[in-house]
């Protein structure tokens, strides 16, 4: 195996991890945004804002690292997934936007209007950017109109189907169950009581999709399973995110919120495992021809720019990693509200 090879392995598992980091990471924050409008009153919907205030940006610093490594270490796959996704990354950038500014303007005014109408926006933002992630997925897993020149022929109509919106679907049902989660962790008293009755439906949904997108991915994409012939141990992470997700609901039932939270991560992390083997070696699958894909051998950077990166990112992920850990310390514990909170 040579270097050029070595070097595109690590990048494929290290931009693993930056989208398993953000997914556990902001995660929590898109699923408190789409279980906002089920809180009750304008003091339990401050706190559901006041849980996430002051991590949410933070958390986003695990996708703009993750699209400048894309963007460094396999640019053809980088630009290619722009100019096939161009609308719907506009719509997510949208979703984003509005959902940072809902989260600071929400609290500006005593209206009602004024309150419901961002509470709306928060929640439809929320919603949206999650659903598009999912929808992303389930469009690389499933293929794209490819051709030979790197140009994707999709129309924005093609991106939407039948597999890609049960992924989609599954995206928006786990972030449910992780937000949900992460409030009954960070609140008190009854939001606290109202909350654990939240989890469980955000459980029966999560359960139903995942149930839903494994049928469809063995009957839609059978193609997905042939690594796991090749590298036998990933049933270890099958079976490791099959007890994971069951350890959710009995740390719930016993009351063990963290346990749970910590078994939600091992969920989602075991599911973006699972997804990039199953895409392993590509990065956009063409649906016209394998040939066309593009996969880590033919759409990365050259060898010495894979190897500065690599050096880069030694160097700065600790620095990200500390961050994200003293962020959480600092904001660690029940929500207090006070005269400055959102």
């Amino acid at each position: 195996m040579t270097e050029l090879e070595v070097l595109q392995y690590v990048w494929y598992i290290l931009l693993g991890f930056l989208l398993a980091g953000y997914a556990c990471l902001d995660g929590f924050d898109l699923g408190v945004g789409i279980i906002h409008p089920f809180q009750r009153g304008d003091d339990e919907r401050r706190t559901a804002m006041n849980a996430i205030g002051p991590l949410w940006d933070g958390n986003e610093v695990w996708l703009v690292t993750f699209g400048g490594a894309l963007f460094a270490t396999f640019p053809i796959a980088y630009s290619t997934a722009f100019q096939g996704f161009y609308i719907p990354f506009l719509i997510l950038l949208t979703c984003l936007i509005f959902r940072s500014v809902s989260l600071e303007f929400r609290s500006k005014r005593p209206s009602l209007v004024w309150r419901y109408t961002w509470d709306m926006i928060f929640f439809l933002s929320s919603l949206g950017a999650t659903f598009l992630y999912g929808v992303a997925v389930g469009n690389m897993v499933h293929g794209l109109r490819l051709d030979a020149e790197g140009h994707i022929t999709d129309r924005l109509w093609n991106l939407l189907h039948p597999y890609c919106l049960v992924v989609g679907g599954l995206a928006v049902a786990t972030f449910a169950m992780h937000g949900s989660i992460f409030l009954y962790m960070r609140t008190d008293a009854s939001q606290r009581e109202r909350t654990y009755g939240h989890i469980w439906s955000c459980i029966g949904f999560f359960l139903i999709f995942f149930y839903m997108a494994t049928v469809f991915t063995l009957y839609f994409i059978p193609s997905s399973t042939r690594n796991f012939v090749h590298f036998p141990w990933a049933w270890i992470i099958v079976i490791g995110t099959i007890f994971a997700i069951a350890n959710i609901p009995r740390s719930i039932f016993h009351h063990r919120p963290f346990q749970a939270f910590l078994s939600s991560c091992a969920t989602i992390c075991g599911l973006v495992a699972l997804f990039g083997i199953a895409l392993f070696p590509n990065l956009v699958t063409s649906s016209i021809s394998p040939e066309y894909s593009l996969t880590i051998h033919n759409a990365s950077s050259a060898v010495k720019t894979l190897r500065v990166c690599l050096i880069i990112a030694i160097i700065g992920m600790p620095f990200v990693i500390t961050y994200t850990a003293c962020i959480y310390w600092v904001f660690r514990g029940k929500v207090q509200m006070g005269h400055f909170s959102y």
